[in-house]
C-alpha cells in the first residue's frame, strides 16, 4: 500500500499537465491525456475546465499591432482511466467545448460562436519499470481520436461555420504517445519527466458537403520538473513544464491552406496539492514564449486550466486500508 501511494503522490501531478491548428484554438486533446498508470484495479476519473485566449494576431513570428480579432475556448473535459493490470492502462477523453470568433472593425463586432459535445480520445499505454534505471519510468501508448462532435454547425445566418469553430472534426485520427520519468537519489520527490505526442490527422470527406478537409498532423514535446513539498499539513507538488508545439498545414480539398500550422513553445508552471489522499485539485497555465506560424494567423496569448482528479483504489487496496 504505502509503494502505491508513493508512486500516486510523485507521479500523478505530473501527468495532470491539442488543438486543431488555424489560429490553434480547439479542444485541448492531445495534451489532456496521460493520466499515471497506478496500481491494477485502480480508477481514475478527472473534470477539468480550460480556457484558451488568443488575443495575438503574428505574422511569421513577428506580432502584429491588431487587437480586433478575439478567439477564446472555453471546454470541459472529462477523464477516465481503469489499470487492467500493474502495467497497463485504457484511458478516454471526453469533451464539451464553447467556441467564440470575436471581429471588430470600424465599431462594429462580428461575433461566430459554436457550442457542443466534442471529439473523444480513446488510448491504451504499456508501462516498462526501471528500465533506464533503478528509479525510471518509460510508458508507451496508442489510441484514436473518435469523432463524436458536430462538424456541420452554423451561424445566425444558417451558413456553415469553417472547421476551426467546429466542435468535431468529423475525422479519425492516429495518437501516438509516450513518456519517459526518473526521479533521483539525492532527493525521491524530485522528478524530471518528457513527453511525446503525434497526432497523425484523417480527412474529413464530407466539408461543405462536397469537399475535403484535414487538419494538420502535429507533434508535441514536453519536457518538465517537479517536486514534492508539505504545505499546511497538505501534500503539494509544483512544477514547471516546457511545451514544443509543430503542427502542419492543413489541407482542403487535397490542397495545402495557407495561414495554418506553424511552430510554438511555451512554458507551463504548475501547482497541484491534495486536498485529500485520493482527491487532487491542480492548477496551472500556459504562456507562450515563442510563436512562428505560417502566414499571419491568431496565435494563443494564455490558457488557462484547473480540475479535480478521483482516484479510486483497487479492492484490494481497500481490504489493506481497513
Amino acid at each position: 500500500m504505502k509503494s502505491f501511494w508513493l508512486y500516486l503522490l510523485i507521479f500523478l501531478p505530473i501527468n495532470l499537465l491539442i488543438a486543431q491548428t488555424c489560429c490553434s484554438g480547439g479542444i485541448p486533446l492531445s495534451n489532456s491525456i496521460g493520466l499515471a498508470i497506478l496500481e491494477k484495479g485502480t480508477t481514475q476519473i478527472g473534470v477539468s475546465y480550460d480556457y484558451n485566449n488568443l488575443n495575438t494576431l503574428n505574422n511569421g513570428s513577428e506580432k502584429l499591432n491588431d487587437n480586433s480579432r478575439l478567439r477564446t475556448t472555453h471546454s470541459i473535459l472529462l477523464n477516465a482511466s481503469y489499470a487492467i493490470s500493474n502495467n497497463l492502462t485504457v484511458e478516454g477523453l471526453f469533451t464539451w467545448v464553447n467556441q467564440r470568433r470575436i471581429i471588430t472593425q470600424f465599431g462594429n463586432e462580428n461575433l461566430d460562436e459554436t457550442s457542443g459535445v466534442g471529439d473523444g480520445v480513446l488510448l491504451i499505454k504499456y508501462s516498462l519499470n526501471k528500465l533506464f534505471g533503478e528509479r525510471s519510468l518509460v510508458s508507451v501508448g496508442i489510441g484514436t481520436k473518435v469523432p463524436i462532435g458536430s462538424s456541420t454547425e452554423t451561424n445566425k445566418q444558417g451558413i456553415t461555420l469553417n472547421a476551426d469553430l467546429q466542435p468535431g472534426s468529423n475525422a479519425w485520427d492516429v495518437i501516438y504517445w509516450s513518456e519517459f520519468s526518473r526521479t533521483f537519489n539525492f532527493r525521491r520527490s524530485f522528478n524530471f519527466s518528457t513527453r511525446f505526442i503525434y497526432r497523425s490527422t484523417g480527412e474529413n470527406n464530407s466539408y461543405f458537403g462536397d469537399s475535403t478537409y484535414r487538419f494538420g498532423s502535429e507533434m508535441q514535446l514536453f519536457l518538465g520538473f517537479s517536486d514534492q513539498f508539505l504545505l499546511f499539513e497538505a501534500i503539494t507538488n509544483p512544477s514547471l513544464s516546457f511545451k514544443y508545439r509543430n503542427a502542419k498545414q492543413d489541407e482542403i480539398g487535397g490542397f495545402q491552406l495557407e495561414n495554418t500550422g506553424g511552430n510554438w513553445v511555451s512554458i507551463i508552471p504548475n501547482f497541484s496539492i491534495n486536498l485529500k489522499p485520493n482527491i487532487i485539485l491542480s492548477i496551472k497555465a500556459e504562456i507562450p514564449i515563442y510563436s512562428n506560424v505560417d502566414g499571419t494567423q491568431l496565435t494563443p496569448t494564455y490558457r488557462l486550466t484547473t480540475g479535480l482528479l478521483f482516484i479510486i483504489p483497487s479492492k484490494n487496496e481497500f481490504q489493506i486500508v481497513n
